[in-house]
């Protein structure tokens, strides 16, 4: 399946107040921004080891250099509400795709084993649903857009509502891990604990001592 695989992450421009604005406070926007560059680059340097035919970041804003000789090529994201921009991604992509978003740095290749090595003709989508509701990865062997517009973005049931809209349209659905992603201090807390090494690990833990030493004042 690698062989024909496309693997797309969303991501945006990693600036104060443009990213990850639930972490501030306590964070300061300078310090959120630099919690999400860092979930970012875990999560591109894991898609970039991946033995796909095809990678994707599908990025709001100015994105990282170097990409292009990492093997990604860069699809800007187009204006309108997550749904519509999911959808846009979905029909840019032909063939068996995966989406994951670019905040859960613990992701790796053996949480994404299903779509990379299990993916045979019984099995039209991979689901990869969010301890907050949401969902962290979506994958379709027939990528369509159709299949994401419209859902509600951004609350409690989204994952579900996602779910559910495949499920109606006769997919064959197959669940991947439920991932923790991170719009608060506590769920960056968790995923340190789940991936020591990544960057945002290591990140997180110099920046907490310093956060504690400022809460006290």
């Amino acid at each position: 399946m690698t062989a024909s695989l496309t693997v797309a992450i969303i991501a945006k421009e990693c600036r104060p107040g443009h990213v990850k604005t639930r972490l501030s406070p306590p964070l300061t926007p300078e310090e959120a921004a630099e919690i999400a560059a860092a979930s970012l680059a875990d999560t591109i340097d894991v898609v970039a080891a991946l033995p796909v035919a095809r990678r994707i970041l599908f990025f709001d804003g100015a994105p990282p250099a170097g990409l292009h000789r990492r093997g990604f090529e860069v699809l800007p994201q187009p204006l309108g509400g997550l749904d519509e921009r999911l959808g846009f991604l979905f029909d840019a992509m032909s063939g068996p795709s995966v989406m994951i978003g670019m905040d859960t740095p613990q992701v790796s290749a053996q949480v994404l084993t299903g779509p990379l090595t299990r993916w045979d003709e019984s099995i039209d989508s991979w689901f990869g649903p969010a301890v907050d509701g949401g969902f962290w990865a979506l994958a379709m062997r027939e990528p369509n857009g159709s299949l994401i517009r419209g859902v509600e973005m951004s609350q409690p049931d989204t994952g579900a509502q996602q779910r559910a809209r495949l499920v109606r349209a006769g997919l064959s659905i197959r669940d991947l891990a439920t991932l923790r992603d991170f719009d608060h201090v506590e769920d960056i807390d968790e995923i340190a604990m789940d991936a020591p090494r990544s960057r945002t690990a290591q990140l997180w833990n110099a920046m907490r001592s310093h956060l504690s030493t400022r809460t006290e004042r």
